[in-house]
Order: C-alpha cells, then structure tokens, then sequence
C-alpha cells in the first residue's frame, strides 16, 4: 500500500523510501507495549525521586539533586557505547535483541532503588539511591538503544516510521498516565515502606511487558525486513564524531537535550508545586494525569498536523505551545485550580507533539545518513538516548539547585516543615519561568534543522 499522507511543504520530490512496507497491528502493538514498562521507569524517579530523597529520606535539596545528577552523567557516557555495540551485533546475528533482554532485569533495580535500609538517613541515603539508579539506568540502556533503534531498522518509508513512532507514543503515554497518577497515589503517607510496595507493582509491569516488546521486535522485523547498518570496526568514539557531523542530527539532539531537560524538570516539581503553591499534596496525582492523559488522544492529531506541515514544523509548534502553557502558570494559586488544570492539559498536548515528533525525526536523519553512505542507526540512536539521558538528568537538578537558592528545609518520612516566602517562590518560579526559558533555547535551535528540506527527505 502507498502512503497517501500528503507531503509536507517544500518537501519538493516524491518520497522514494520502501513506502511498500507496512508494519502489522499485532507486531507494532507487541512493539509498542514495551513502553508501558519503560514509561514507568522514565515516570517513577522522575516525578518521585527527588521528592522521595527531600521529604522521606532527609536529604537537602542539593545532594538530592547531585544523587539525580550523577547516575544519569553515567548513563550517557555508556549510551554511545551500547549503540556502537549494537550496531555490531545487528552486523553479526542480523538483529538487536540479545542486547533488550538485559531490560528485563530494570524492575530489580527499580525495586532495591526504593528499599532504602530503615537506618540510612541524608547523605548515606541518597547514595543507596544512587548506586541503584545507575544500575537501573544500565539496565534500562541495554533495552532502550536497540528498543528505540527498531524504527531505523525497518525498512519502511518517511510516513511509516512517523506511524511505528505514534503507535510506541500512545502506549508510551498510557504507561507514564498510569505511573504518574497510580505511584503518587502508592505512596501518598510518605513512608519507606509505601515506596518498596509501590515499586514492586511497577517492577512486575516492567519485566512484562519488556518480554512482550521483545517478541513484537521480532515480529516486525520478519515483516518489514531488517536495514542492516553497515559493517564497520570503528570505535564509540568514531561513532560519536561521525554521528555529531551530521549537521542537521547534531540540531535535533542539541534541542532535544533543552527539551528533555524541561519535560522532566517539570515532573519533577509537579508534587512540589501541588503541595507548595496550591496548598494541595493530593493535586499531585490530578496534575500528573492532566499533563499525561491528552497525549493519548492528541497523538493521533499529531500525526496528522506532522502529515500536512512536516515534523519540524510541527516540533515547533509544540514547543511554542509548552512555552506559552508554563507562562500562564506563573499565577501559582491566584487562578482556581480548574484554569490551573486546563493549562496543565495543554501542556500535556504539547508534550505529546514533543515527543513524537523529536523522536520520529531520528529514523529520518539515519535514513539521510544512509543516502550518504554513513548509515549508523545504533550509533545515532545512542548519543539521541545519551541526550535523553542528560536531559532527564539536567532537569531535576535545575530545578533542585532552585529550591536549594531559595532555601528549601527538606523534611523525614513526610513531617511538615514550615518553608519561607522565598523557598515558595523558588518552587514557583523554578516550575513556570525556568521552563519557559528553557524551552525556549530549544525552539530556537530547532528552527535551524532542515532534516525535512528536500535534500533530507529524498
């Protein structure tokens, strides 16, 4: 069947890709359910972590943001490194998923991650945390390199690709909604004990529905075929140069990494800005599902607006969108809650675009760089998950360093400390202003990428 999505503006000649190719509803789910797992994973820490280091555990502000920090610098040293050696395992056996089974292990991690010994307290609690946060990350990067390689693999053409990536989105987005509205919810009285049971529930999701995706992998490749990337014996580090020439590729990585940084900066405050500035700890879990639930039904008009305009073009768009959406916050709690929510809801429908569109973009850089003899698609996969990684990272941490400024009192298994004017105005500014700014500098990267020009999409 040929693709029959218009193309996009200034797209100039017919897309000549395997347009043929078509992957099937039951592989793609299967595929794609590998996301509810890992969506918990990239949920739980996210939104939790630092909330669990300063309010349960009695870490500051600033160790709790550097025990954050420093497993996720970690990460993105080893993502590039697992990409090259994907890539040569793909060269080898013809597929990725020797190296995906090592995710079925994460739900462990996650698990021993929120078991912290009842007699660590501050600073040898966070590193508990910390130590079972790079260990979970490891794992975690052992699935999502090859995982996220498979639209690249293919061989389907410029439209298909955008439609594997909706299908992963959608499910992707049910897997944070769940995470994000349920764990609040697991641990609502902030003791130990809550968060070992909360994280097994998650654990167990994980490791099944990673063995699922594992199947669906296979399952597309039989049906779409596998584009094997090239054999080569370069080094990571070649790698890295190699996929950091790329002009456009290197544009979309550097606004993503703002991207990244924001998205998750925001989870993170989320709980902090429920209890703080809305005076309402239980909002949490109703911010978190108006931020998460519109990408279930906005992803499908995502890639419709991504058929008519381009994915740049609508990248774009949704960045303005969540610039806009963190101003109008800065009200904090001078507006009713439910005009609170509403922002909050399209703020989630512009994190939908965001994500699908910044992701679906990196099968078309591969795919340019195999018109130009260059194709790497696990090397250019690593350094996009190491930036991933980064901005995850960044995110909290900026926003760690805000509270600290402002001089947030941390608190143990969830006693009320009585914070400052100026610590409230730092859980404000750092949740509305900070990402605002942020986003941005990722707007104004992106509009200088040109992967959907004619010379990209040929």
């Amino acid at each position: 069947m040929t693709a029959t999505a218009p193309v996009p503006p200034g797209a100039g000649t017919q897309v000549t890709d395997e347009e043929s190719a078509r992957a099937g509803r039951g592989p793609l789910v299967q595929y794609a359910t590998g996301s509810l797992g890992m969506g918990a994973w990239v949920t739980v820490p996210g939104l939790l972590l630092l909330y669990f280091l300063t309010h349960t555990l009695g870490v500051s502000p600033l160790v709790a943001g550097l025990a954050l920090l420093v497993p996720k610098i970690v990460d993105a040293v080893l993502h590039p490194l697992l990409g090259t050696w994907s890539d040569r395992q793909a060269g080898r056996r013809g597929h990725r998923r020797g190296m995906m089974r090592w995710g079925l292990l994460l739900g462990g991690a996650m698990l021993a991650m929120f078991t912290v010994p009842g007699d660590l307290h501050g600073t040898p609690a966070a590193l508990w945390v910390a130590g079972w946060y790079v260990v979970g990350n490891v794992l975690f990067a052992a699935f999502q390199v090859p995982y996220l390689t498979t639209p690249s693999d293919l061989r389907v053409g410029y439209h298909e690709r955008t439609r594997v990536f909706m299908v992963r989105m959608v499910l992707l987005t049910v897997g944070l909604l769940l995470a994000g509205v349920l764990a609040p919810v697991l641990v609502s009285d902030e003791q130990r004990g809550s968060y070992t049971r909360m994280a097994l529930v998650f654990a167990v999701l994980m490791l099944g529905t990673a063995w699922v995706a594992v199947r669906g992998v296979r399952g597309l490749n039989d049906t779409c075929g596998f584009r094997a990337p090239t054999p080569h014996a370069q080094s990571a580090l070649a790698d890295l140069r190699l996929a950091w020439r790329d002009r456009d590729f290197r544009l979309l990585v550097l606004s993503y990494l703002f991207t990244g940084a924001t998205t998750h900066l925001v989870l993170a405050a989320v709980p902090f800005y429920a209890e703080h500035v809305l005076g309402r700890s239980g909002l949490t879990a109703v911010l978190m599902g108006a931020f998460l639930a519109p990408a279930i039904v906005t992803s499908p008009l995502w890639l419709r607006v991504s058929g008519r305009i381009g994915k740049h073009r609508g990248l774009l768009l949704a960045q303005l969108m969540f610039v806009l959406g963190t101003v109008a916050l800065l009200a904090g709690d001078h507006v009713p809650t439910a005009v609170t929510v509403v922002v909050v809801v399209l703020l989630g429908t512009s994190f939908a675009g965001l994500q699908l569109l910044a992701f679906s973009m990196v099968p078309d850089a591969v795919a340019a760089a195999e018109r130009r003899g260059e194709s790497r698609a696990g090397a250019y996969t690593g350094v996009w998950t190491a930036t991933e990684a980064v901005g995850t990272a960044v995110g909290p941490y900026v926003y760690s360093a805000a509270l600290a400024l402002g001089g947030f009192a941390a608190s143990v298994d969830g006693e009320s400390v009585p914070q400052t004017a100026t610590a409230v105005r730092a859980v404000l500014l750092g949740f509305t202003a900070v990402p605002a700014v942020l986003m941005t500098l990722a707007w104004l990267i992106q509009r200088r990428c040109a992967l959907d020009a004619p010379t990209a999409r040929r």
